[in-house]
């Protein structure tokens, strides 16, 4: 079967933070090295499960979440990406590396729920099958 939904989410904002440092509500998160984190605004408010513990992708590359996914935010760990995004950047969380069905086994339900859970705040772009938008 072919992929019919993708889902970004915008870049907020980048921070290098030292060793040491909690990240996310609680503190549930600690990093063990310096670490090059990017907020990302997406949480469960918008419809994404608080318990998916997922990555994103930005430009092909996995990047996992850090901490609690917040009710507007996600942290992605990108220490290990070639190139850094900048604030306004995209990262991919459903994309070809990653698909509905894989975000529902990690939260613990059909990939149905993911889609009939994503919030109004998504702009929509609907594509036809030859790729032109409607």
């Amino acid at each position: 079967m072919r992929q019919t939904v993708g889902l970004r989410a915008r870049v907020i904002q980048t921070r290098k933070v030292r060793a040491g440092t909690a990240v996310g509500y609680g503190h549930r998160a600690m990093v063990d090295r310096e670490t090059t984190l990017a907020t990302i605004s997406l949480g469960y408010a918008d419809g994404w499960p608080r318990n998916a513990g997922a990555a994103a992708f930005y430009r092909g590359q996995p990047v996992p979440f850090v901490g609690r996914v917040s009710m507007d935010s996600i942290v992605l760990d990108m220490t290990g990406c070639t190139n850094l995004p900048l604030e306004g950047d995209f990262v991919d969380l459903l994309c070809s590396g990653q698909n509905v069905d894989d975000i529902a086994c990690a939260a613990g339900t059909i990939g149905y729920e993911i889609l009939s859970r994503l919030g109004r705040r998504f702009h929509r772009n609907y594509v036809g099958p030859d790729g032109a938008g409607q």
